[in-house]
């Protein structure tokens, strides 16, 4: 029965598979996956030869409880040989599932290494990885390109190992026994291969379909079943419409589903129908040379029972190369996001920051976005195509000093570069050209770690996590005690509200905090960087969709969180920055101005006219 599964998967995977070519070294890469498991692996396989060779046990017990026990009229012998036959069978079961506890530890251990290993990696990516990659992909790397690869190691080599030992010793049994069955049994073994064969290229265009069917629906259910979707489809009264569009989809899985089912099951009922025949052939023949007695009584029962253990093992290495090489794939696609290096790297030697307010300082810097090449694997990606236009030069020449514990706001027309210039303070990017220091070192001289604990940033739409609120606060700073929680919320604005929540701090936000309006979760946002207590404030346009009552409290919070800091504040409400010691003009990723509102205003320049288009406005 083993051996019939592992045709049939075989069958539902990508014939293609075969006829890829593995980079040098993968092998030795994934055999050092196997060290940590060497002694569990090596008791696995013990229980599998053991498994096999109580495959050949029985049928020979059988024989000699015939031979020399029925036909002799030994009842003492036919007791004894029917107990053996007993314990055999319970010995099979328990190094059966003494196999199967070996192979759940060696496949979950490998399971858990690999996805925390890909995990922890693609952690360590830039930003750009993910603007570019897939979240389906990379998931699908995380998932199921796993768990092929941990079948390497258990389901694959167990079975080889298990049909090749099969084989070998089904067939000098059998040849032992009686070579004219053996040979008539080999010849029928083409009867075997010709339904795996047809059975198996409908199977592959199905399930392939099938897998694109499902990815389609779940696509559909994702994007419908979020916050943002599921308003969509309400505020234009689509539901019908939507329902009928799922329907359709999900009567076409059905549909393939009800094929699936079909030629699985014809497939199990050909082989057990061949195998039937096959065997009905050997008690022919075997019958004739009993009554010849060119053999015994015995040997033909032996045989026969043997013969049912030879084709399911040759079926199922006639498609080995395709279970060895889906199981390689996988691995090598594994090792495709472990090889992909972080754009943004940690120093060798890191240096440390000073202590106490941080100025920051940009030294003729100059960016541009990374390419797909660059930062991402095409494999994971719909985007890295070549006809999508790049973004070019984003900022050139840009120098400009923001002194410790001053505020310094960043105007210009968008498309400037405003939002660039706040991503590459905590190496969100690296910079293409210049540099960037903080308290006088270089930003890429800090260990990440220590340059992300000392910059707090407050974007335009915070994100929230589908958590209480208490654990999207302490996303800042994990042992913060509530009397602080409460302190930073006071200061942000936004403890009253949390108090007139029944639930108050463990009120559960929603999705990406859709529970809460815009200024709410500016108002959370802010408290969050107050509860992580940062030298360096970043502001990200970070009241320019609110309302006038909202901006209010936002702006009375910012005034706590910004107090005795380094900030920088981009803006698009120029309201917001008349304060600021320095203010810089971007236009096209160049500074065009800088000064404060009072000098700028003089100027009757770039940020004149932006200043007269609001108020017109």
């Amino acid at each position: 029965m083993q051996a019939m599964w592992m045709t049939h998967r075989s069958m539902t995977a990508d014939q293609s598979v075969k006829d890829q070519k593995l980079r040098p070294g993968t092998i030795k890469r994934i055999a050092s996956y196997a060290i940590p498991y060497k002694s569990w692996l090596i008791a696995y396989l013990i229980t599998v030869v053991i498994d096999a060779l109580l495959v050949i046990a029985t049928p020979l017990l059988i024989k000699r409880l015939i031979d020399d026990g029925v036909v002799p009229g030994n009842s003492s012998l036919v007791t004894w040989l029917a107990l053996s036959v007993a314990v055999i069978a319970l010995l099979d079961a328990i190094f059966n599932m003494i196999g199967r506890w070996y192979s759940a530890r060696i496949g979950e251990g490998l399971i858990f290494d690999l996805r925390t290993q890909v995990f922890s990696h693609v952690q360590r990516q830039s930003i750009a990885f993910f603007t570019r990659t897939q979240t389906g992909a990379l998931i699908s790397r995380i998932n199921q390109d796993v768990i092929g690869a941990q079948q390497a190691f258990t389901a694959t080599l167990s079975g080889v190992i298990s049909n090749v030992l099969s084989l070998i010793l089904v067939l000098i049994t059998m040849l032992f026994l009686s070579w004219q069955i053996t040979v008539i049994s080999l010849i029928l073994l083409p009867l075997f291969l010709a339904p795996t064969k047809w059975v198996g290229k409908k199977l592959q265009r199905l399930t392939k379909d099938s897998f694109n069917l499902n990815a389609e629906m779940s696509s559909l259910m994702t994007e419908r079943f979020n916050v943002s979707g599921a308003l969509l489809v309400k505020l234009y009264g689509n539901e019908d419409l939507e329902s009928q569009g799922f329907k359709e989809r999900a009567r076409k899985v059905a549909g393939i589903g009800i094929l699936i089912a079909l030629l699985n099951r014809s497939f199990f009922i050909a082989l057990t129908s061949i195998a039937a025949i096959a065997t009905a052939i050997a008690y022919g023949v075997g019958g004739h040379l009993a009554i010849n007695q060119s053999i015994t009584l015995g040997t033909l029962l032996a045989i026969t029972t043997l013969l049912v253990r030879l084709y399911g093992p040759l079926t199922a290495l006639s498609n080995v190369r395709v279970d060895v090489m889906t199981a390689l794939v996988s691995f090598e696609r594994v090792f495709e996001v472990l090889d992909l290096k972080p754009m943004v790297a940690e120093p060798e030697t890191p240096s440390s920051l000073p202590q106490g307010a941080l100025s920051i300082e940009f030294d003729h810097v100059g960016f541009r976005y990374p390419t797909a090449d660059e930062i991402s694997l095409a494999s994971l990606e719909s985007a890295a195509r070549s006809d999508l236009v790049e973004s070019g030069q984003v900022l050139r020449d840009i120098s400009f000093m923001i002194t410790a514990g001053s505020m310094t706001a960043v105007v210009g027309p968008s498309g400037a570069g405003k939002t660039t210039i706040s991503s590459l303070i905590p190496r969100l990017y690296d910079v293409t050209e210049g540099s960037i220091k903080i308290g006088g070192v270089d930003l890429r001289n800090i260990s990440l770690q220590e340059l992300r604990d000392c910059i707090g940033i407050v974007p335009q739409d915070p994100h929230l996590f589908h958590e209480t609120i208490a654990a999207n606060l302490r996303y800042a700073k994990s042992d913060a005690t509530e009397e602080e929680l409460r302190a930073a919320c006071d200061a942000a604005q936004i403890l009253s509200l949390v108090d007139s929540l029944p639930q108050g701090f463990d009120t559960v936000v929603g999705e990406r905090g859709h529970r809460l309006s815009g200024g709410e979760k500016q108002r959370l946002a802010i408290a969050r960087v107050l509860l992580k207590r940062p030298q360096i404030v970043i502001l990200d346009e970070a009241t320019a969709h609110l309302d006038s009552e909202n901006e209010r409290l936002v702006h009375r919070a910012l005034t706590a969180a910004l107090t005795g800091r380094t900030s920088l504040v981009i803006a698009h409400r120029l309201s917001t920055v008349k304060a600021a010691d320095q203010i810089i003009v971007l236009a096209e990723g160049k500074v065009v101005e800088k000064g404060n509102h009072d000098e700028l205003l003089k100027e009757k320049g770039l940020y004149f006219e932006l200043v007269s288009k609001q108020r017109f406005e």
